[in-house]
C-alpha cells in the first residue's frame, strides 16, 4: 500500500475506531488500526471517502468490526462519518470494566463523530457480556447510542403485524449486590 494512501486511510478510519463510544476500552484508541478485505480498497481524495468491500475486518486493540462494506467520509469541519453494512455488520469491544464486553450487529451500522451517535439499523442488537455470559441485550429495528448523553434508544419496525410502532425488546440482568463496607450500619 503506498504511503500516500495509508496516511489518509488511517486518518479516515479513526472515525470508525479511535472515536468509539464511551463503553469502549480507552486504550484501544492508542493501538494501530488493521484493515483487511477480500477486494482492493479505494480512496477518493476529491470526495474525502474511503471504501473497502468484501469481508472487511477492522481491528484496533480489542475493537473488532466485520462487514461486507465499510465507507468512511470526512465531513466539513473535520468531523467524520462511517457506515458498515453486511449480513449483518458487527462490532465487538472490551469495556473498561473488568470482564465486560459489548457487541452489536445490524444490517447497517452508522457512526457520526460530529453528533457522537452510533446507529444500528435493521435487525439491530446490542449485548453486554459479563465474564463471557450475556447480561443485557437490546433488540429492535433501530438502536441509537448517543455517547454525549450516554443514552440508548430503540425503535421497532412499523411493518410488525398489529404493532403500530413495531416491537422492541430489552433484557436487563439484575445488578450484582456488593458486600456492605466494613463498619456500615444495617
Amino acid at each position: 500500500m503506498p504511503l500516500a494512501f495509508s496516511r489518509p486511510l488511517a486518518f479516515a478510519l479513526t472515525a470508525l475506531c479511535a472515536q468509539a463510544p464511551a463503553w469502549a476500552l480507552k486504550g484501544d484508541s492508542l493501538q494501530p488500526i488493521i484493515v483487511e478485505a477480500e477486494r482492493p480498497g479505494s480512496l477518493d481524495l476529491q470526495r474525502q471517502v474511503v471504501v473497502f468491500n468484501g469481508k472487511v475486518q477492522i481491528q484496533q486493540g480489542t475493537l473488532r468490526i466485520e462487514a461486507d462494506r465499510v465507507e468512511v467520509r470526512e465531513l466539513p469541519g473535520g468531523a467524520r462519518s462511517a457506515i458498515a453494512t453486511g449480513s449483518p455488520a458487527s462490532y465487538r469491544q472490551r469495556r473498561d470494566v473488568a470482564g465486560e464486553w459489548v457487541e452489536g450487529s445490524a444490517d447497517r451500522i452508522e457512526y457520526d463523530s460530529q453528533s457522537g451517535t452510533l446507529r444500528l439499523i435493521g435487525n439491530g442488537s446490542v449485548r453486554r457480556l459479563r465474564d463471557g455470559a450475556p447480561s443485557d441485550e437490546i433488540t429492535g429495528a433501530l438502536i441509537t447510542w448517543d455517547d454525549r448523553a450516554e443514552l440508548f434508544s430503540v425503535e421497532g419496525s412499523a411493518t410488525a403485524a398489529g404493532t403500530p410502532g413495531g416491537r422492541v425488546r430489552a433484557v436487563l440482568a439484575p445488578r450484582t449486590q456488593e458486600a456492605p463496607a466494613s463498619g456500615a450500619s444495617r
